[in-house]
């Protein structure tokens, strides 16, 4: 943050404060008495009147400890743009202490499975526990709860995978992340919109499902020539470079015309991100025996 916005960030906080004293004590010292008066404010809606009484006193003093308080919380804490308290505290150091902890913690259980198999931890029931709440907590967000995924983010559950469901292939995505990337019309920028609908007619037919019979067969030749370099001649896809197979039923972004044509014409940017930082490899491990087990029960 720039010294301009740190100061003004400041300013404003510490406005706020004082300004918020200065109303409740000037208002205050207006009382001349602390008994009730029949003064108003002369403010009436509906036959109610306002009096000028002054604020109770309990109810006064918890307004002056609650701008001491702000006071002294600014002081020790964060909240003065760059100024960093006298704890010195962030999220950042908080975070890690709370991870080392629950390394210390949680370490030796984790530990005991690091070093077994994949397919053989995938049996271990009390390991499985432990990897379905790992996966609730890191991955639940993106391929859902059940982990059978939604548009953009695949189903872990059945046996198709973009970069491969072997042990060492899943801890590889998960440990180090994936970064997908379907480029606009392949490897044929200049395609025509023609050309367009006779690719997206022959990727169609792989299902028996194209719209145009004769598009389609022209799509064979725009194929071959946009799309066979990361898809395979056949559209059967690549796990090298996680190029999915168009020839069955599973889709990540719909099987539609209309979503296979968004597909090819816009391209597709998708990523897994690594997980290596935010656990430990032992928890890596066992999220990878879990994800296993959901397709190989």
């Amino acid at each position: 943050m720039s010294t301009f916005w740190s100061i003004w960030i400041s300013v404003i906080v510490l406005g706020t404060v004082f300004g918020c004293w200065w109303l409740l004590w000037a208002t205050r010292k207006s009382q001349t008495t602390d008994s009730e008066t029949d003064r108003t404010m002369g403010h009436s809606f509906d036959g109610i009147e306002e009096y000028d009484n002054p604020l109770p006193k309990w109810w006064f003093y918890l307004f002056v400890a609650t701008c001491v308080f702000a006071l002294g919380y600014l002081a020790l804490y964060p909240g003065l743009g760059n100024y960093k308290g006298l704890l010195g505290w962030t999220s950042t150091n908080q975070w890690e202490a709370e991870v080392a902890e629950a390394e210390e913690k949680y370490g030796e259980i984790y530990a005991q499975y690091g070093d077994t198999p994949i397919p053989e931890l995938a049996q271990n029931e009390d390991a499985m526990k432990i990897g379905q709440r790992l996966f609730a907590n890191n991955c639940s967000v993106c391929h859902g709860t059940a982990a059978r995924g939604q548009v953009g983010f695949p189903n872990l559950t059945d046996d198709d995978w973009l970069w491969g469901g072997e042990p060492d292939q899943i801890l590889h995505t998960i440990a180090n992340g994936r970064q997908g990337n379907m480029t606009p019309m392949g490897t044929m920028p200049n395609m025509t919109n023609e050309q367009v609908d006779q690719v997206v007619n022959y990727v169609l037919s792989f299902s028996g499902r194209e719209r145009d019979a004769e598009a389609a067969k022209a799509g064979e030749q725009v194929f071959a020539q946009a799309c066979t370099a990361c898809h395979g001649p056949e559209g059967k896809g690549m796990e090298a470079m996680g190029a999915p197979n168009l020839t069955d039923d599973t889709w990540l972004y719909g099987s539609t015309y209309d979503w296979i044509k968004e597909t090819v014409v816009n391209g597709r940017q998708n990523q897994m991100p690594a997980q290596d930082r935010l656990l430990s490899e032992d928890q890596i491990q066992i999220v990878a025996a879990y994800v296993y087990s959901l397709s190989n029960d």
